[in-house]
């Protein structure tokens, strides 16, 4: 598949996607009950916009995760970063429960930044033979900081709160509620712009210092570029675990390792993979839903574990 085919391929199923996102919901667009173009600005197209931005913008920080650790297998969900961006948001909710909601983002990036720096410390002393094993470091560790927040929010009285960021739901999501996401389309392009620079940073720090990258500098801004996305996405919609590891996965497999030529599949990817988890909620128990981030931690745990067994395959045309 050429260029231009796999480009008009994608636009066509983004396309269908986003009209089915618009057509289906507990309330039908065509029975004369509700004001069909009011739903449709207020709660179809910014729910749609939500799950495309969430999407992307977490398939994009699994990739900086990736390179950052030298590990196909973690993502932030597996690096303790959401949990961590939970535990600056209930910092936060404590001391100032009215601050506004760029604040509690704010405290959310910088505690979900501290957390993932957290990891990365503990990675250094990780064995690096067996790539399973620092995935496994990073569920216990994520582990942890879950447990330390169900148990501040437990003896503060704010498990609904936890369990909102925690769901990975759109259902809740209306105009003005969910336009600290296109915090996402503001980074992608800088993450595009990087491409070269976070190859480099998936070398090692030895490798990547002789070629002239400045290391620190490098890891820093691509994790707080993580800490950024991943908060905005826990505050708005709620953590959607496997986004970021299967996602750049795939299309590593699909397309070989260039990076700068996958960024834009990769954001794709994960924004078509979440808006179709979302839509599939909405219809298996309709007029209910299922969160989204239940239906993609299904699938994406299966696909974890092909993952984990599949041979590596690189693209023909890498």
């Amino acid at each position: 598949m050429n260029r231009t085919t796999t480009w008009l391929t994608a636009g066509l199923i983004l396309a269908v996607l986003i009209c089915a996102s618009v057509l289906i919901g507990a309330a039908s667009l065509f029975s004369g009950d509700v004001d069909s173009g009011l739903l449709i600005a207020v709660s179809r197209v910014p729910r749609t916009l939500a799950a495309l931005l969430a999407g992307a913008g977490l398939a994009l920080a699994g990739v900086v995760v990736q390179m950052a650790v030298q590990n196909r297998l973690v993502e932030p969900g597996l690096v303790g970063t959401p949990e961590a961006a939970m535990l600056g948001l209930l910092a936060v909710t404590l001391i100032a429960p009215g601050a506004a909601l760029i604040v509690k983002m704010s405290v959310a990036a910088a505690a979900a930044l501290a957390g993932t720096l957290g990891f990365l410390l503990l990675a250094r002393h990780v064995p690096r033979r067996d790539p399973v094993l620092l995935p496994l470091v990073g569920l216990i560790y994520g582990g942890i900081l879950g447990a330390a927040a169900l148990w501040l929010g437990w003896i503060t009285d704010l498990m609904q709160y936890l369990g909102t960021w925690m769901s990975g739901e759109f259902s809740g999501v209306l105009a003005g509620r969910y336009e600290l996401l296109w915090i996402v389309a503001v980074l992608a392009p800088m993450l595009y712009i990087a491409a070269d620079r976070i190859t480099l940073l998936g070398l090692g720090e030895d490798a990547a210092r002789s070629l002239g990258l400045n290391y620190r500098q490098t890891l820093l801004a691509g994790l707080l570029l993580v800490s950024v996305i991943t908060a905005a996405v826990v505050v708005t919609v709620g953590a959607i675990p496997f986004v970021g590891l299967v996602v750049p996965n795939i299309v590593s497999r699909w397309r070989g390792d260039n990076l700068r030529r996958n960024l834009p599949l990769t954001a794709w990817l994960g924004a078509c993979a979440v808006l179709g988890c979302d839509i599939i909620g909405r219809v298996v128990r309709w007029p209910y839903e299922i969160p989204a981030g239940t239906i993609f931690a299904v699938l994406g745990a299966g696909l974890f574990l092909w993952l984990l067994n599949a041979a590596p395959r690189r693209a023909a045309n890498a």
